[in-house]
């Protein structure tokens, strides 16, 4: 982030206490939150404009593979709950990834009312190639923070995460 991008979000986040006044905001936390927000859209946007187009992936087909990728073959709940996708969305991701031969789907003989997915190997050669260059985005993407300042932020992270799952 340039200096003149920091200063003007510094300054948004200044116009929003002008804005609510006296108001009894917890402000630490909405500028924490609204900038985690802001950074996850700003490295999808890159990831998908980037790494990702390379290939012709969106983030969450990029997601799907790269859980397929580690875990393997397993039901479509699954797959949307690991990718943190709704079912509907999965299901359209998983028709393009289908048509372009990443990913077969089929329903188990032993219980039809299930759908499994798997990669195909045009699929896990997709995602094997792509990942260690998405791993190098990743690597561009945090290379202004220290190895411990990432490990914290990704604590913090875990952090939040595990609290709105403790809720859920």
């Amino acid at each position: 982030m340039s200096e003149d991008q920091r200063r003007e979000l510094l300054a948004n986040e200044q116009d929003i206490l002008k804005a609510l006044g006296d108001r009894p905001y917890d402000i630490e936390s909405m500028a924490a939150i609204s900038n985690i927000y802001r950074a996850a859209a700003a490295i999808r946007r890159r990831a998908e404009a980037g790494v990702l187009a390379d290939v012709g992936l969106s983030w969450g087909g990029f997601a799907a593979l790269w859980v397929l990728y580690i875990w393997g073959q397993m039901e479509t709940s699954r797959l949307a709950t690991e990718c943190d996708l709704s079912k509907g969305t999965l299901t359209g991701i998983l028709n393009t990834l289908e048509s372009r031969s990443f990913v077969i789907r089929e329903r188990p003989i032993e219980d039809r009312r299930k759908m499994l997915v798997e990669l195909t190997p045009t699929g896990a050669k997709v995602i094997g190639d792509l990942s260690p260059r998405f791993n190098q985005f990743e690597s561009e993407t945090a290379a202004g923070l220290t190895a411990a300042e990432k490990q914290q932020l990704a604590s913090l992270l875990r952090t939040i995460i595990g609290g709105l799952a403790d809720s859920d």
